[in-house]
């Protein structure tokens, strides 16, 4: 769980990252090495040749070797992290100056310039462990999944995790209005339905409302704008690059915009009440999530049926069961008086989530999600 423990304070409050180190005269190759910098928002440092204080050369956190310095370069220690960069595709002695100063690859330009600015960006991030991304998923309407993301995403915040909330239910009335913050300052997804390339992960963070110490990425109250699946990738990875944990409310059809979101998912969970109707709506809902997200599990919500506890609904449904969602009395009055659901770490709703996490963070060291 430590691996998961993540500030949640701003970039610039954490300090400023270097940048990458680039050693080049060549006026051309450094135009469009700044120029993809910029574009992955990272200040690099620009010099002809090796760095002459010691340490210039070891500690930057990447370095872009152009091909005219190449020569310069051969007495440097060797590091990970150095790449060859040149625009001269037909050149047959690139790969023996690679070898020459240790290179890690070489990029030609422009076909590589896509790649390399997520290397620069990455770099510029601090990029580490991805963050845990959980969807929440109504097994019928009205099954209490919004509910549920919300007051996951409240307790990981009280837990001191970095933690984003994503509401890609456009449809859904918008998840500012469960945690009472339909008026907060911040950007919303209409902000974002034109994005197709990388997206800062710092940026985007710092650009959302801040609601209960958590992020939230939620919709406007205009006409409703469909995201484009390029703009679902993009946001939600970078969102991942963060680290911590996302939580995504995701609607019951699937779109292409669905499909992007659920290929992000580290484990979806299906919330199911405890009635035969819910059963059949919630399978058909499930056989559409499974083609595309592999572990899907089931939370069921009582009352329950005759005849029906959470046992049989998860074995009709073919589902693991991750449990019982509590019961929560004076939930609603609570709303009303702006408290987000999961808000009272005592209450029931709350020490469901916060087993929940337990029991995820436990596996996600090893790449897996704890049942």
């Amino acid at each position: 769980m430590a691996g998961f423990k993540t500030s949640d304070r701003s970039p610039a409050a954490e300090g400023h990252r270097a940048g990458p180190l680039i050693v080049t005269e060549d006026v051309d190759l450094l135009d469009d090495l700044l120029r993809l910098c910029a574009a992955a928002g990272a200040e690099p440092e620009v010099h002809h040749s090796v760095l002459e204080r010691r340490g210039g050369w070891e500690s930057a956190p990447l370095v872009l070797v152009g091909d005219d310095a190449a020569v310069r370069c051969r007495s440097a220690t060797r590091r990970r992290g150095v790449l060859l960069v040149g625009r001269d595709q037909d050149d047959p002695d690139v790969w023996r100056r690679a070898v020459e100063i240790g290179a890690d690859c070489v990029l030609r330009l422009p076909d590589a310039e896509s790649w390399l600015v997520d290397r620069i960006a990455d770099v510029a991030e601090g990029v580490g462990r991805p963050a845990l991304t959980v969807g929440v998923i109504g097994g019928r309407g009205g099954a209490g999944a919004s509910t549920l993301a919300c007051a996951l995403a409240v307790t990981a915040a009280r837990q001191g995790l970095r933690t984003m909330l994503v509401d890609g239910d456009p449809l859904g009335g918008g998840l500012d209005v469960l945690l009472g913050g339909e008026r907060a300052e911040g950007r919303r997804w209409p902000d974002f339905a034109a994005s197709k390339g990388r997206v800062a992960g710092g940026a985007l963070e710092e650009s959302l409302p801040r609601l209960h110490d958590l992020r939230l990425l939620s919709w406007d109250r205009g006409d409703s704008v469909l995201v484009p699946p390029t703009a679902m990738r993009s946001v939600l990875a970078a969102a991942r690059r963060r680290g911590g944990v996302v939580v995504v409310d995701l609607p019951r059809r699937i779109d292409e915009a669905v499909a992007e979101a659920l290929a992000q998912l580290d484990v979806g969970l299906l919330v199911v009440p405890g009635e035969l109707r819910a059963v059949a709506a919630a399978g058909r809902v499930a056989s559409l999530m499974s083609m595309v997200l592999p572990d899907l599990r089931v939370v069921v919500r009582g009352p329950y049926a005759t005849g029906l506890d959470d046992r049989w609904v998860a074995d009709a449904l073919r589902l693991p069961l991750v449990g019982e969602l509590p019961v929560e009395p004076g939930l609603l009055a609570d709303q009303d008086r702006g408290s987000p659901p999961g808000a009272s770490a005592r209450s029931p709703l709350a020490r469901f989530c916060a087993a929940f996490w337990e029991r995820a963070l436990a596996g996600a060291g090893d790449g897996s999600v704890a049942a």
